[in-house]
């Protein structure tokens, strides 16, 4: 009885085992089917005319207008100071006095032997069309003039350098001497800026130099005055390109009165160029491959048809086209990795 019952267990064991992996089966075939795709989803756009602006943002460093060096053409000892960091100075203003004493003695010798010497000159010259005179002596007296006309000359300046005076108009930003100093020539004595105009130098790369002119506008922005814009103009583009195949750009501006700004500064400067007419644009998304080799798939009676294309530059989200389109043609922007030449496609959008 118990072995009846054993082998009756057994039966209903391995009868329930054969259903479940029959039923397994037929899931895995149910699940091994292939399923035949008839059309692919996919979103379009129109090819249309669009004027495209091209905004190129770089930053650079701000310069004043003239920054120069002041610098000593003679030696001596500063016996007067008549110029501080942070002051305003005109053109032609003395900023440092060197001793003078000797250089002083030596113009007032040279002047008079120079008017002694022109007089001569002129006296000699009356007596030789008197013929009172030689003309070995006239020669001689204009020689001599000449000779003190040099040395006049040369003094004159020398005591004229003993005031050191600038030559431009701008504030005073450093002067490293004092009252008692030896200087030498040579040696820089003070720096002035002007800053009533300003500089902004920056390198443009070579695909958007030949983009800009001289006296295009430019709007300039700094973190000193968040959401102040400078209005500037492009002043010069170099003709010659560094070892890194940029351009040298400079930007002028004048400086402003409410929001002053100061040499050493970073600017960014932003360029608009609107050199460009209406031309075809798509969306950039919807370039298949590369942009060296750039595709796209055209929707032509419901089907997808893969066509090569000429494009320009790319400017934000869409891309100039030059050849291969027409404009009202739809292109696919989204699933279009999915497809294949001559596909069947359905528009979801």
């Amino acid at each position: 009885m118990r072995r009846v019952k054993a082998i009756g267990i057994g039966v209903l064991v391995l009868g329930t085992i054969v259903t479940i992996l029959l039923y397994n089966k037929t899931q895995m075939q149910a699940k091994s089917k292939t399923t035949v795709i008839t059309s692919y989803p996919v979103s379009v756009a129109n090819v249309t005319k669009s004027q495209l602006s091209e905004t190129l943002s770089l930053v650079g460093t701000i310069a004043a207008n003239s920054d120069v060096a002041i610098v000593s053409e003679t030696q001596g000892r500063v016996v007067a100071i008549n110029a501080n960091v942070g002051d305003f100075k005109s053109s032609g203003a003395m900023l440092v006095q060197i001793d003078d004493e000797l250089k002083k003695a030596e113009f007032i010798k040279a002047e008079v032997n120079y008017e002694r010497a022109k007089k001569d000159a002129e006296r000699f010259k009356s007596l030789r069309e008197e013929r009172a005179a030689t003309e070995w002596q006239k020669e001689n007296a204009w020689q001599a003039f000449k000779v003190a006309e040099a040395q006049y000359v040369r003094s004159r300046k020398e005591y004229r350098d003993t005031k050191i005076s600038t030559p431009i108009a701008g504030i005073v930003t450093s002067r490293p001497v004092d009252v008692g100093t030896m200087v030498q020539p040579g040696m820089v004595v003070a720096n002035v800026v002007d800053i009533s105009k300003l500089k902004v130098r920056l390198n443009v790369a070579e695909q958007d130099a030949f983009k800009l002119k001289a006296g295009d506008p430019v709007e300039i922005t700094t973190d000193v005055y968040p959401g102040v814009k400078f209005a500037g103009r492009i002043a010069s583009i170099s003709a010659k390109a560094d070892e890194s195949h940029t351009y040298p750009v400079e930007i002028t501006l004048p400086n402003s009165k409410d929001h002053p700004l100061r040499a050493g500064m970073f600017g960014r400067v932003n360029f608009v160029s609107m050199t460009r007419t209406e031309t075809l644009a798509i969306p950039r998304e919807a370039l298949v491959g590369s942009v060296k080799n750039p595709q796209v798939f055209v929707i032509e009676n419901g089907m997808a048809k893969r066509r090569d294309l000429v494009v320009g530059d790319l400017i934000g989200s869409k891309i100039a086209v030059l050849q291969g389109l027409r404009e009202g043609e739809t292109v696919v922007v989204s699933g279009q990795n999915n497809l294949k030449d001559s596909v069947t496609v359905d528009i979801v959008n």
